[in-house]
């Protein structure tokens, strides 16, 4: 397997004075990219931290940072910015890190009350925390934190092998080559960090690094799709990573005459099930949008579809470096399994990982996903349903932001639904769950439904950080009027 560090080396060499990173205040070229790893590299190993945090948004130095803690060896912890303060304090005290690198005076300095300031590092400092050390897999250099389906989510330990096992698989799944990728997931998301750093820098591409305000995302105060779609057309990409959120958002602007730049050729989605009509509307709209599948413990992507492997509705193929089998109807995967949990040591080198996914191949040996083995619904008809397969058809139409579907053990499903438009009258809202009941059968059909007037949110602990219901706390947050719906 080819080392990231080595081709690093080989582009700075072969083509040193070409871009590697693009950012807004600063870009690098392949020979800074590689000089300035170096020297973080040297820093970062001077401090003798075995473990090290990272609070940054995107941007170009978070790259190099990410690379210094690869070529270090040293453990790197990226603290996404989306997680509650409580969130963010289990992450940082349970990996055992001693140092956090960030901004002067920002979230992290009032939330662990920083004060010993070390080093500088690219306009970012290096704070030394008072922490106890927590004993880590062997070959541990990366700790990615669950999507946080709970209030203290699990953290995965990576080696660098595993992650750029993914990385290269990738590429030959994907056909990318030299791949200008823009990143619009956040860098602390395993997702982007491999599919969006690792992978173009293998195969000497260039990574745009913009932070989230020039994307349009403005935090609390909400999202400008316009800024994105600017920003995608200034670029020029070649690939995306996206969530079905804002698959949708694009497919809408196409509608609406927006027109995709031609060099775009492979917009990736994936993290929550993604309604089969959704995809076939950005195929009309000439998206290159190929969905695959994922999860952590397996150092992120698992299957993915490609412009020579594609079907609708699938997963795609299983990347060649893992095997996939079916176990009473649940995906397991080996070959790449994660090194285990922080702080759980029963979990430590496992060869194999049991997803909690309910799925299956095809004849054509495509991954096809039913849904969370957990979130299996039986009516008290008896009857099995899939709340992610109708969801999925709900929100097909981009008429609801969110919906979530309920009826375990209960003689009819019902939903909770968040509509884009506040405005939209219920007659429409019925009109359309009356539709989409039309070709569900009558035991997974939408009884009675719930508008609601505000969105369910990851900071409220209804939704995960890529957008999934966190069906236990909305079952309880939404206890009374769902009660209601089925006394009435």
């Amino acid at each position: 397997m080819t080392s990231l560090w080595n081709q690093v080396e080989f582009f700075a060499q072969s083509q040193a004075e070409q871009l590697a990173i693009i950012g807004v205040e600063r870009s690098y070229t392949w020979n800074e990219l590689y000089q300035s790893t170096l020297d973080v590299a040297q820093q970062i190993t001077a401090t003798q931290h075995s473990v090290i945090a990272l609070y940054a948004d995107n941007c170009p130095d978070w790259i190099v940072i990410d690379l210094a803690c690869h070529l270090s060896q040293t453990t790197l912890l990226p603290l996404p910015a989306f997680f509650s303060d409580q969130q963010l304090k289990h992450a940082i005290t349970a990996s055992g890190a001693t140092a956090v690198i960030h901004q002067e005076n920002d979230r992290i300095t009032s939330l662990m009350d920083l004060s010993e300031k070390n080093d500088i590092y690219l306009g970012l400092v290096l704070t030394t925390i008072d922490s106890n050390s927590t004993p880590l897999p062997e070959k541990t250099t990366k700790i990615t934190f669950t999507s946080g389906s709970t209030g203290l989510p699990k953290g995965v330990c990576l080696s660098n092998e595993q992650q750029l096992r993914v990385a290269q698989s990738l590429l030959q799944s994907t056909e990318l080559s030299a791949p200008r990728h823009l990143s619009i997931l956040p860098f602390s998301t395993l997702l982007e960090n491999i599919g969006g750093i690792y992978s173009p820098l293998l195969a000497g591409g260039t990574i745009i690094a913009l932070p989230p305000e020039t994307l349009g995302f403005n935090g609390s105060n909400g999202f400008d799709l316009n800024t994105l779609l600017s920003v995608i057309s200034q670029y020029q990409p070649e690939s995306l990573i996206l969530l079905p959120e804002l698959l949708m958002a694009l497919v809408t602007a196409v509608s609406q005459g927006w027109k995709p730049p031609s060099s775009l050729c492979f917009i990736a989605v994936g993290g929550s099930k993604i309604s089969a009509n959704l995809l076939q509307q950005a195929k009309q709209c000439n998206l290159p949008v190929y969905e695959g599948y994922g999860l952590s413990e397996c150092g992120s992507v698992v299957s993915v579809n490609s412009p020579s492997n594609a079907k609708t509705g699938s997963t795609g193929k299983v990347l060649s470096h893992l095997e996939v089998s079916i176990e009473n109807h649940e995906i397991v995967v080996s070959g790449n399994s994660f090194l285990g949990y922080i702080n759980e040591p029963d979990s430590w080198h496992q060869d194999k990982v049991y997803t909690g996914d309910l799925g299956y191949f095809d004849d054509d040996h495509y991954l096809h996903i039913n849904g969370r083995k957990k979130n299996l619904l039986i009516s008290s008809f008896g009857r099995n349903i899939n709340p992610e397969w109708v969801e999925s058809e709900l929100l097909a139409n981009g008429l609801f932001q969110q919906c979530t579907v309920f009826g375990d053990a209960k003689p009819y499903c019902i939903a909770l639904v968040f509509p884009r438009d506040r405005e939209i009258s219920n007659e429409a809202i019925k009109s359309w769950i009356d539709s989409v009941n039309l070709a569900l059968p009558d035991y997974a059909r939408i009884e009675k439904w719930i508008r609601l007037t505000e969105p369910m949110t990851f900071s409220n602990s209804l939704m995960t950080s890529n957008g999934r219901p966190v069906r236990e706390n909305i079952l309880k947050h939404y206890a009374k009027p769902i009660k209601q719906l089925y006394e009435g």
